[in-house]
């Protein structure tokens, strides 16, 4: 788990993303956040298959993410790795996720997580060959986090909803209530480069998994 100092930054579609934004990203707003740890990695299948006792993947390999895993089963995952180590883990808000992408108060302004030069941090269509990768084998970002861009899209914790942004509040938001479909962000290793930005939503329903979707920890200090 890598510190994460809280601060202020603004969310969504801010200069440094031309013109690739998608309409749920506006308005680029103003958001604080509080201090947080958030994983160097995205969880590997070694360390689901530890806590429990299976590996879904599609992909194998100990070192590659952990994917097929709905975000259901996540909030399952959660709670056995909790009761096993007695921290409270969990799954980073949309905004926690954003600020650590950008690269916290460390940020130089990239477009994907740690530069502007989609090849040297991303894991996406023009490069992964079709397939999930070991982690950290990219360059990290300004905080010393790995794939927020490419390799696998990662879960949040909050309900998506397209309009949410005209209406967030500005200190450490949580998503709107309930609705039908969780939070995605970061691309993955079958997505177009304008999928990979800091700055991209996508949602998928919690019950359902695919091959390209899995996640990282959060925790509160």
């Amino acid at each position: 788990m890598v510190f994460v100092q809280g601060g202020t930054f603004y969310m969504g579609c801010t200069d440094e993303q031309d013109n690739d934004c998608w309409v749920n990203e506006r308005p680029d707003h103003q958001v604080t956040v509080s201090d947080f740890y958030i994983g160097k990695y995205e969880v590997t299948q070694a360390q689901w298959k530890a806590v429990m006792g299976r590996n879904p993947s599609y992909f194998k390999g100990n070192n590659l993410p952990v994917e097929n895993v709905s975000w259901n089963e996540v909030q399952e995952f959660i709670q056995k790795l909790n009761a096993k180590t007695g921290k409270q883990y969990r799954l980073p808000t949309e905004a926690e996720w954003e600020f650590a992408a950008r690269g916290g108060i460390e940020s130089k302004g990239y477009k994907y997580s740690g530069s502007n030069m989609i090849g040297d941090v991303v894991w996406y269509s023009s490069n992964s060959s079709s397939k999930t990768h070991d982690a950290g084998k990219k360059q990290a970002n300004e905080l010393g986090l790995y794939d927020m861009s490419g390799n696998v899209w990662e879960w949040c914790s909050d309900w998506y909803n397209e309009d949410y942004y005209k209406t967030s509040p500005t200190a450490n938001p949580t998503g709107p209530n309930t609705v039908s479909s969780r939070v995605l962000r970061g691309g993955s290793w079958i997505s177009h480069a304008q999928r990979c930005r800091v700055s991209l939503r996508d949602f998928y329903t919690p019950g359902n998994r695919i091959d390209y979707i899995g996640f990282r920890l959060a925790l509160i200090p």
